[in-house]
């Protein structure tokens, strides 16, 4: 039978469609009553595809808009990819290019600078232009090792920590994400929804009831201004009467750097917590550098996370900051004509103009090695070294390197 791969309409079954997203991530083929009705309102049918076999739906694709910062505190539009699927009884047949290349299609269309996506597994996602550009880390903080004063009782610099109600969670997060998601150095953060806001408190679940919410703080300086957040949950063990609890920090998020050293100290000096597991943190993450003793902080996942795929070339970066005067020319290469094309990029502290060229290369490279470079995580040298981009001009790799990369690597904090 032919498979048809095709976008959701009002009368599709989103149930078959949920439990196909199911089946695909190994969850089970279960899918209530009550999670449809949860999920329909966050699920946008238009950019919702599916691959059927008759009835049966066995591939799944969906797409939400997106903003990504990038260096400087500015933003872009992204295609943020989710929800990718095929049954193991379907593999191999192209459904997966084919969704993509609908998906793509579209974005660019709509004029979405690049797209976006957290990789399940790391080969998947090269062969359709996209490329590594922010990394992730996670740490297992043994509390009792960390150095840290005991009789800590909560920040000495004016500010305070406060726990908030889940109410009091979605418009003071809302506010303070707009503020840290513009800082300059924070590039990889991207937007977050007010449906966002509801899952993460819990008001909002696809979850059976008896589940508990998680716990949220606010650190607020002197002034009364929000400057950081954290969300926390934690999971009681006991052994011998002996507390060996576990705190995982869902994310943190700080302004300031007295906000970051405030939290992470709330967090580390919680009573019968023995182990916080750190979630979703930078690759140069701070935090062990916090602890008189980093070696507290034992490394459990360092990966690839945020992926990228150009769409615009000239958009993104002129959307970006760069540190000094330059000029350089980019020949990128893209097999399925998104961004494929010659650029000359001139930028500076007062911003950036990139035009198409006819003028000769400096480096030339894939589309999805311009992902890696665009936050500024990776080094156009070393990917000279690795033989994934070429100097067509000696020294153009090094000049590349002073206007692209950044004093603090690019971070992603949220799944999507």
């Amino acid at each position: 039978m032919t498979l048809a791969v095709r976008t959701l309409s009002p009368s599709d079954d989103l149930h078959d469609w949920l439990r196909a997203v199911g089946t695909g991530f190994l969850r089970g083929p279960d899918v209530s009553p009550e999670e449809v009705v949860a999920r329909r309102p966050g699920i946008e049918l238009a950019r919702t595809q599916g691959a059927y076999d008759g009835a049966r739906c066995v591939g799944t694709f969906r797409t939400m808009p997106q903003r990504l910062t990038v260096p400087g505190g500015g933003s872009v539009p992204s295609c943020a990819v989710t929800n990718v699927t095929v049954s193991a009884t379907h593999r191999r047949r192209g459904l997966l290019n084919r969704m993509m290349t609908g998906a793509l299609d579209a974005a660019r269309e709509r004029g979405d600078a690049l797209a976006s996506l957290i990789a399940a597994e790391y080969p998947i996602y090269g062969r359709y232009g996209f490329g590594p550009a922010a990394w992730s880390t996670e740490y297992a903080v043994e509390v009792a090792r960390t150095g840290l004063d005991s009789r800590y009782a909560g920040p000495d610099d004016g500010g305070r920590v406060d726990l908030l109600d889940p109410a009091d969670v979605p418009p003071v997060g809302r506010e303070f994400h707009e503020r840290f998601s513009a800082l300059p150095d924070r590039q990889g953060v991207v937007s977050r929804d007010e449906r966002w806001w509801l899952l993460d408190t819990g008001e909002l679940t696809y979850e059976p009831p008896g589940g508990h919410r998680p716990f949220h703080a606010v650190y607020r300086d002197a002034n009364g201004t929000p400057q950081g957040m954290v969300s926390y949950s934690c999971e009681n063990r006991w052994e011998a009467k002996l507390p060996e609890n576990i705190c995982t920090v869902r994310w943190l998020n700080a302004a300031t750097p007295a906000a970051e050293r405030a939290l992470w100290h709330f967090v580390l000096a919680m009573d019968w917590i023995a182990t916080v597991r750190t979630g979703l943190r930078a690759p140069d993450d701070v935090l062990p550098l916090l602890l008189p003793d980093p070696r507290a902080a034992r490394i459990i996942t360092h990966a690839d996370f945020l992926w990228l795929r150009p769409l615009d070339v000239p958009g993104m970066l002129e959307a970006r900051a760069y540190p000094l005067e330059a000029a350089i020319t980019l020949e990128v290469a893209d097999k399925d004509g998104y961004a494929a094309g010659r650029f000359r990029l001139a930028a500076g502290p007062e911003g950036a103009e990139c035009r198409p060229t006819r003028e000769s290369a400096d480096l030339s490279l894939d589309v999805g090695e311009l992902a890696p470079l665009y936050l500024g995580d990776e080094s156009a040298v070393r990917l000279l070294s690795l033989g994934r981009l070429a100097e067509h001009r000696p020294g153009a790799a090094a000049r590349a390197d002073l206007l692209f990369r950044t004093s603090r690597r690019p971070w992603c904090p949220d799944v999507f």
